[in-house]
Formats: structure tokens, C-alpha cells, sequence
């Protein structure tokens, strides 16, 4: 057993033996699938305290041709899988069991700050040939320093194959982040390292992070990515199930629907491609439709099972820092996102544009994207919504949140929540009141802009995301409604709202305009619980009258 090759299977003994542990052994049988195929390169990022290094000692302790595990993992799910039926052959479960030689690098004992990428690079390369001439003494190595060639090397003079394991594969970026030559050279050594090389049987890393974009490709495009957006088959190995959340409150005697509160909330879906060995599907003919869970952060749940006490557990391996320095950075108005998310909403947000690191933003979503790879945003594949998962994430989002650069998000966030009930009761004297005080945010310069009026409703009416659909300038056939809100599903009681804005004229001809253009026929499923409500400015009052800078506000249903 070596450090870095045949690194054996004592850690995943002693997760076998510790007070929790959660069999997630299955995993190994779509692992074996892929090995030795085009799809043998697997890419697994998690937010931390979800399990990865405990995959990784598995991963090790199954292929590691010297560990000898049968006994160990005999006892384990993996034994009990069906077997796989390839075009060529029939994989049972322990098909690879002790099968190769295994390279284990965790990368955050290279990459550390202060630390170059070429001085990280060099050190890991040198201490693992290290290893390998330990292990193969006989071969002929050109370059003690190159990994690489010593690999092809021992490859061609023994034909042996590798199962390369690399944990914290994308400390680079968090060690070394404005190093972006040095995150490229990272990524291209992986990339020759790796990339159509006939030593490498299965390659499996794990990070926090998907893979790195650059320009216009990614150096690691050979991988299939498995991240918390996307699990696919791995969605239900990337945290602990309700399941199994269940079946450990019934061992330890704790409330369940107490755990559930604080912990639940990361739903993932799988993808399960059509599987010809799979009885259910060649009986009936028809593919396997995905499955959805609902996943739970392992750590907190341990120790909410072997303390007794239910609480935030986030912080022990983080602080709210992490959280604050990014929420904080107001891109396309993520402060008030934040606020919304943190009053129970939810958000449609483009995750295409975020490049995968920790430096790289160009707007509101591209944070709100790596706070769903950290772990503080849920993210919902059907809808692309993200939302605050639990109890245990909202506090550190409220801790994250206390200081005053938040107190005008917050007021205007209750404001917007006043408004909304101000809507559904309709008080049209105050909704004119709040309006106005949204309205006072424009400065002198734009206050008589019938822009800046129109931009005060839509953020007058922000929190109710929360319950509607919001259409702006939405088409009705005979002109537009300035503002369209549709009850969400989850709200079908809730009146649907057409809001008309005008400006230098009077509140009751925007009803009239309302009705003039037959905007509620566009929303005939509603009818009977459709509120119309009219909202006018006059800028031409001057600023001696008592109705200066006053709004008025006329509603009704039809």
C-alpha cells in the first residue's frame, strides 16, 4: 500500500465501522458500467460535508488490486445489485473488485495559498512517480518528473491500467483564483493526463465545482458531469435520501418531521438512459422515467442524530462569510432576489452563463448559480427555479444578511409585502401610499420620468413572485396591460392582477383602458377573480399643492 498508488482500503473501513453509516455501495454497479468505455470519465460536484471523499474511499477500497475487499464489501449493497449485460459480457457485482491499480490525489494537499500551480504541479507529479517506482521497479522510466510518461511507460511494459481517483479536484480555484494561467495550465495537465489514454480504466473526480469553461471549450470535455443541477443515475448517492433520513430517526428516536424541517429540501432528479438489461423496461418496452429525491446534507443529519439536538450544524465547516461576500455583490438587483428567496420564494434564473468558478460574474444569476454548488440554493431542474432549501440554510442566509447595507433591501422588501396585501384587500388609498414611496426612490432627475414610474410598480410588486407569474407589457390583443400577475400553482386562490399605469391623467381611465382593451378576456380561467387596479401620477402639480408628488389608485373586480 502506498501513498498515492494502492492508497488500500483502511478509510473506508472505518466509515463502514463509524456509529452512522449510510450504504451507498450501489454506486459502484453503474461504475463498473462505464469502465473501460467512451463514458469512463466522471466528473461528481457537491457542496462540501455531502459525502465525496467517503465515495472516493470507496471507490479506492472496490478496485485496489492489493486491498483484498471482497469480505468487507461482501457485506455491503453492492453485493445484492443484478448484474449488468453488456454487448459482451455479463458484469456481476464484484466484476472489478481488486481489478487494477489505483491512483488516489487529493488536491487540496498540492494546491494551497501561496503556492504557484507550476510549484503544486511539480510537487505532485515527482512525490507519485515516487510511488510508481516503488510499485513497478523494473520499469524503464525516462523522466522521474513527468507523470505522465512514467504512466505510458509502466503502461507499455506491463499493460496494467489505472483507476484515477482525484479528490478536491478544483482547489485551484480556490487556492489560486486570480492565477488564471495557472488554472489553464492546470486544466491542460489534467486534460493530457487523462484524455485517450489506454492506462486509464475509470476516471472518477470529485470538487465542489463543475468543470472549468474557458474561451470556447472546456480542456475536459472527455468528462460526463454529475453536478447538484444535473446527478444524473449518481442523484441519489449525492446526499442522504429521505429514506434513509426516515430509517435513522426510527434507530435513534428523533423527529423526523423536526429533521425534515432543518435538513430536506435539495431535490434532484435522475436520468436514466434506456437500459436493455433492465427487467422493468424489457418487459414492458417502455424506458425508465426519472426519479426525483429529496436529499439531505449528511453531516448535519449525523449530528443531529448522535447529539440530539437539531440545529445549524452549516457553520461547522463553514463561515458566514463565504455566504455574505458573494449576496452582497448587487448584480441585476440580487439583493432584492436574496430578500425574496429569504421570505420562502422562488426564482427562474439562466445557469448557462456561469463559467464555473468562484471569480467569474457577469450577473445576478451567475452567482446565484455557484451559491446551488455550495450548497446555500436548492435548484429545481423541471422549473430552473432556485430557492433557500431549509431552516438550516435560511439562518445562514439571516446571519449573513444582519448588517446595515441590507436595511433599505429589507424595507423595501416589506413594502412590496404590504402592497401585495394592500392589493388583495383592496385599499386603494394605501397601495396609492406605498407607491409613492417607491416612486421617492427615483431621484429629482428621473422622479417625472414615466419610466422611473413604471420601474417603481414593477419593484413595488417584487415579493409577489412569491405567489404569481409576472408578465410585463404583456400583448392582450388590442395593446398592452403594463403589468399581468398569474396566480402561481400553488396559489390558485389568489386573484389574478391586471395593473395599467397612467401618467398625467386620472386612475379611473386606466380601468376604462383596461376594459377598453379587453385584458381580462385574456385571462378567461380566472374570470370572477380578476382585480383590476388602476394607478395614475400627475407631474404637473406644482410643488405648493398638498397633491404634490401624489398617486391615485382605483380598483375593481371582474
Amino acid at each position: 500500500m502506498g501513498t498515492y498508488i494502492n492508497p488500500g482500503k483502511e478509510n473506508f473501513e472505518m466509515a463502514v465501522n463509524s456509529e452512522i453509516f449510510v450504504d451507498k455501495t450501489e454506486m459502484i454497479r453503474y461504475l463498473n458500467s462505464v469502465v473501460n468505455t467512451q463514458k469512463r470519465f466522471i466528473s461528481v460536484s457537491r457542496p462540501r460535508r455531502f459525502g465525496k471523499t467517503m465515495a472516493a474511499d470507496m471507490i479506492c477500497a472496490y478496485y485496489d488490486r492489493e486491498a483484498d475487499s471482497r469480505e468487507l464489501f461482501s457485506e455491503l449493497k453492492i453485493s445484492a445489485t443484478d448484474s449488468i449485460q453488456t454487448e459482451k459480457s455479463t458484469l456481476n457485482w464484484d466484476a472489478y473488485l481488486g481489478h487494477f491499480d489505483v491512483i488516489r490525489i487529493v488536491m487540496t494537499k498540492f494546491f494551497k495559498n501561496g503556492i504557484t500551480a507550476d510549484n503544486a504541479l511539480e510537487k505532485m507529479q515527482k512525490l507519485i512517480v515516487r510511488d510508481l517506482k516503488k510499485v513497478y521497479p523494473d520499469v524503464d522510466y525516462f523522466d522521474d518528473c513527468d507523470l505522465i510518461q512514467s504512466m505510458e511507460d509502466v503502461c507499455s511494459e506491463t499493460h496494467t491500467q489505472f483507476v484515477i481517483v482525484i479528490d478536491e479536484w478544483d482547489a485551484v480555484f480556490r487556492a489560486c483564483k486570480e492565477d488564471e494561467k495557472g488554472q489553464t495550465k492546470y486544466l491542460d495537465f489534467l486534460r493530457d493526463l487523462l484524455k485517450d489514454k489506454p492506462y486509464v480504466a475509470l476516471a472518477y473526480m470529485t470538487g465542489i465545482l463543475p468543470i472549468k469553461k474557458y474561451g470556447q471549450h472546456s480542456a475536459l470535455n472527455m468528462f460526463t458531469e454529475y453536478s447538484m443541477m444535473f446527478p444524473r443515475q449518481l442523484a441519489k448517492y449525492t446526499g442522504f435520501t429521505e429514506d434513509e433520513v426516515a430509517n435513522e430517526c426510527y434507530r435513534y428516536g428523533r423527529d423526523f418531521e423536526s429533521v425534515k424541517h432543518w435538513y430536506n429540501g435539495y431535490v434532484v432528479s435522475d436520468v436514466i438512459p434506456p437500459d436493455p438489461g433492465h427487467k422493468e423496461q424489457t418487459e414492458t418496452g417502455r424506458p425508465l422515467k426519472a426519479v426525483r429525491y429529496s436529499l439531505y446534507s449528511p453531516l448535519s443529519v449525523v449530528e443531529a442524530m448522535t447529539t440530539g439536538v437539531i440545529k445549524n450544524y452549516w457553520n461547522k465547516t463553514e463561515t458566514y462569510e463565504a455566504l455574505a461576500d458573494y449576496i452582497r455583490r448587487d448584480y441585476d438587483g440580487l439583493k432584492d432576489a436574496v430578500a425574496l428567496l429569504m421570505d420562502g420564494g422562488r426564482l427562474v434564473i439562466d445557469t448557462s452563463t456561469y463559467q464555473n468558478d468562484m471569480t467569474t460574474f457577469n450577473g445576478r444569476d451567475d452567482i446565484l448559480s455557484l451559491l446551488i454548488h455550495l450548497g446555500y440554493l436548492g435548484f429545481d431542474d423541471e422549473t430552473s427555479e432556485v430557492f433557500i432549501p431549509n431552516r438550516e440554510i435560511l439562518d445562514e442566509f439571516k446571519t449573513s444578511t444582519k448588517s446595515k447595507e441590507w436595511t433599505d433591501t429589507f424595507e423595501s422588501f416589506r413594502l412590496s409585502q404590504e402592497l401585495l396585501k394592500a392589493t388583495w384587500n383592496r385599499d386603494a388609498e394605501r397601495i396609492a401610499e406605498i407607491i409613492e414611496k417607491m416612486h421617492d426612490k427615483a431621484d429629482n432627475k428621473t422622479y417625472n420620468d414615466e419610466a422611473a414610474l413604471d420601474y417603481a410598480i414593477r419593484m413595488a410588486y417584487y415579493s409577489a413572485q412569491k405567489y404569481y407569474t409576472i408578465l410585463p407589457e404583456t400583448d392582450t390583443g388590442k395593446g398592452y396591460a403594463d403589468l399581468i400577475l398569474i396566480p402561481s400553482m400553488n396559489y390558485p386562490d389568489k386573484p389574478a392582477l391586471v395593473i395599467e399605469l397612467k401618467y398625467n391623467k386620472n386612475a379611473d381611465g386606466a380601468i376604462a383602458q383596461i376594459k377598453q382593451k379587453n385584458y381580462p378576456d385574456r385571462l378567461e380561467h380566472y374570470k370572477g377573480n380578476i382585480l383590476l387596479v388602476g394607478i395614475n401620477y400627475d407631474r404637473n402639480i406644482p410643488s405648493d399643492d398638498p397633491d404634490f408628488k401624489h398617486h391615485t389608485c382605483v380598483m375593481e373586480y371582474a
